[in-house]
C-alpha cells in the first residue's frame, strides 16, 4: 500500500465520521446537549472522555494524513485541531469543564453550527476526489 492509498482511506474514514456526526449534531442537537451535560456532571473525569474522543480521531488523521497542500489540507488542519483540543482537555480538565459549562438544553441549537461545519468539511474532502 502506498501513501496515497493510505491517505485516501483516511479521507474516507473521516468523511464517514464527519457526515455521521455532523448530521447527528443537526438532527439530534438536544441529545448532544444532554450528552455533554451528563459529561459535565461527571466533573473533570468526564472531561477526560471528551479529550480522549478528540485525541483519538485527531491522532488517526495526524498520523496517516500528512497532506499540506490542496483541499485535503483542511482535513490535516482539522486533525491537528482535534489533537490540540484533546491535549487541552486531558492536561487541563478545568478548561474543558469551563467549555462544557456553556452547554444547556435551552441552548442546544449551539450544536447546529458545528454540525454544518462538519458537513462542509466532509464536502471539501469529497470534492478533492474529483478527477
Amino acid at each position: 500500500m502506498n501513501s496515497l492509498e493510505l491517505q485516501t482511506m483516511v479521507q474516507v474514514f473521516a468523511v464517514v465520521h464527519l457526515v455521521t456526526v455532523g448530521l447527528s449534531h443537526i438532527a439530534a442537537h438536544q441529545a448532544w446537549a444532554g450528552f455533554f451535560i451528563r459529561v459535565r456532571d461527571q466533573g473533570e473525569p468526564g472531561v477526560l472522555m471528551v479529550g480522549l474522543m478528540s485525541l483519538g480521531f485527531g491522532s488517526v488523521i495526524v498520523a496517516f494524513h500528512p497532506v499540506w497542500s490542496g483541499l485535503p489540507l483542511a482535513l490535516t488542519l482539522f486533525g491537528w485541531a482535534q489533537v490540540v483540543k484533546g491535549v487541552l482537555y486531558l492536561c487541563i480538565p478545568s478548561y474543558g469543564l469551563k467549555k462544557l459549562g456553556l452547554v444547556s438544553l435551552d441552548r442546544s441549537r449551539m450544536f447546529l453550527a458545528p454540525g454544518f461545519f462538519l458537513l462542509a468539511l466532509a464536502l471539501v474532502i469529497a470534492w478533492s476526489w474529483r478527477p
